[in-house]
């Protein structure tokens, strides 16, 4: 962990923080919101140069780990038996 991280890794860092709550706290529409959200935050400020490419690279990792995860994450499978 960095000891200095700019603005956008904090907000981004954020972000995590929140989407990993509602995972533990089993909230599967807010979960998904905010994972939508970290992948379009990070877009937008890699695009305004606000977070460099290796950044980047490395949250939208983030991204694709939680989207695995999430997969069949929703309600359906609550109602399916």
């Amino acid at each position: 962990m960095k000891l200095f991280r700019s603005r956008a890794e904090k907000e981004l860092d954020g972000i995590i923080s929140e989407l990993k709550q509602y995972l533990a706290n089993n909230y599967k529409d807010q979960a998904h919101l905010m994972r939508k959200k970290l992948h379009e935050r990070a877009e937008a400020l890699h695009a305004e140069g606000k977070l460099s490419d290796e950044l980047f690279e490395r949250y939208e990792r983030l991204y694709e780990s939680f989207t695995e995860e999430m997969k069949n994450y929703n309600h359906r499978e609550f109602y399916s038996s």
